[in-house]
């Protein structure tokens, strides 16, 4: 995917925003940086804003400021959120239900980086992979449901350090016991977010339901990101490339195109297009490896698993079209005896025409149980309830 800014040679700014008196949206680290901004640019458009931060002092000032520049009845609120602590994201995630009859967009924007000795958090986890990845997986799952009922969105702020790691996630090792790195224990965890943001989506639009999602990054933006976090010698670069790197008001700007605007595509990176670090925010290069389909599955398990939560719709997703192979259709007997009319499949060149399972779980049986008749059998199995 080459890089293209399809909102002409300026690309998207806020001045594409109308008005939006009446929406909700819910923004993650919102106190200082990118988040901020991003609050300033949704309440100058009429919006309310539902800020979830750690520190109440600092959203109590951020509040202060709001209000000081759009007026007294200007609707922003906060609730309380410590995305390491697992019982923090459920608390406020119980608080935010309560008092949010509607939440047009939750933007996933709060994130550590370059942590220069590995942490744990209190439930288990290397500390940027639990509060980038494992608390926005936890609040998504406890949310999604008055999101789609406001048929609303769900952004993912990745970061363009995914590809500066082992460009994978170590299941083997999530936590980097054994040769902790601050910059791939980053990329680990930016990682992770932008493997579920694409999979939420396919898994969303899989099942036809009324959520948008979509994955953007800041660029190479000043904010305080690394301040309380980095080793020196990170904090030294970061100083020194500073004059390079756009505003934090810039680098919210894609964020905030994810939430408002219409048309954008799935399977898609937005952000700054000029060596994806500033300029013209529009489409940027992906890595494929970030759309592995295994991996994401993979990784959806993990997650489920370390926050003990099953998301309200689907466990499992399967890819791709009802097959329109001759060689498969003339082997079909009939649809899944379990699930009627479920089966789908996914062409796999590098083994075959295609590879048959079945959409929403599988049988200890595994794909035979079905009814299947023996000349499919030929093909490549799927192992029970992994993705092929």
């Amino acid at each position: 995917m080459s890089t293209k800014t399809p909102f002409g040679p300026e690309g998207w700014t806020p001045a594409r925003i109308g008005d939006l008196t009446g929406r909700t949206f819910v923004i993650t680290g919102a106190n200082g940086g990118a988040g901020f901004e991003a609050a300033r640019i949704l309440l100058s458009k009429g919006a309310r804003v539902v800020m979830m931060n750690r520190s109440a002092e600092r959203s109590a000032a951020a509040i202060d400021t709001f209000k000081a520049e759009f007026g007294p009845d200007a609707e922003v609120s906060f609730v309380r959120l410590d995305l390491a602590v697992l019982a923090s994201v459920r608390e406020a995630a119980a608080q935010l239900l309560e008092t949010e009859t509607r939440i047009d967009a939750l933007i996933c924007n709060a994130a550590i980086a370059q942590v220069a000795t590995q942490q744990l958090t209190v439930d288990g986890f290397e500390s940027q992979l639990g509060v980038n990845h494992f608390g926005h997986f936890l609040l998504c799952a406890l949310l999604f449901e008055r999101i789609e009922a406001s048929s609303g969105r769900i952004v993912v702020v990745g970061s363009n350090g995914y590809k500066m790691g082992d460009n994978r996630i170590r299941f083997e090792d999530l936590n980097y016991d054994q040769n902790y790195s601050a910059w791939n224990a980053y990329a680990q965890s930016k990682l992770a977010q932008m493997i579920f943001g694409y999979e939420l989506q396919r898994r969303v639009q899989a099942a036809g339901k009324s959520v948008v999602v979509h994955v953007c990054h800041p660029g190479a933006s000043r904010t305080g990101l690394i301040r309380d976090t980095a080793g020196i010698a990170t904090r030294l670069l970061a100083a020194m490339l500073s004059p390079l790197a756009q505003s934090a008001e810039r680098g919210s700007w894609p964020e905030v195109m994810c939430a408002t605007e219409e048309g954008l595509e799935p399977a898609t990176y937005y952000g700054p297009t000029r060596f994806e670090m500033v300029g013209p925010v529009g489409v940027c290069p992906l890595k494929e490896f970030v759309l592995d389909a295994q991996q994401a599955k993979g990784l959806w398990d993990v997650s489920e698993e370390k926050t003990g939560v099953r998301w309200p719709v689907w466990t499992t997703t399967w890819y791709g079209s009802p097959c329109a192979h001759p060689e498969i259709r003339s082997i079909l007997p009939r649809p899944c005896n379990c699930w009627p009319n479920t089966w789908r499949h996914r062409p796999r060149p590098e083994t075959g025409p295609c590879v048959p399972h079945r959409q929403g779980r599988s049988d200890p049986g595994g794909i035979d149980a079905c009814g299947v008749r023996p000349e499919l059998r030929a093909l490549p199995r799927v192992p029970s309830g992994v993705p092929s």
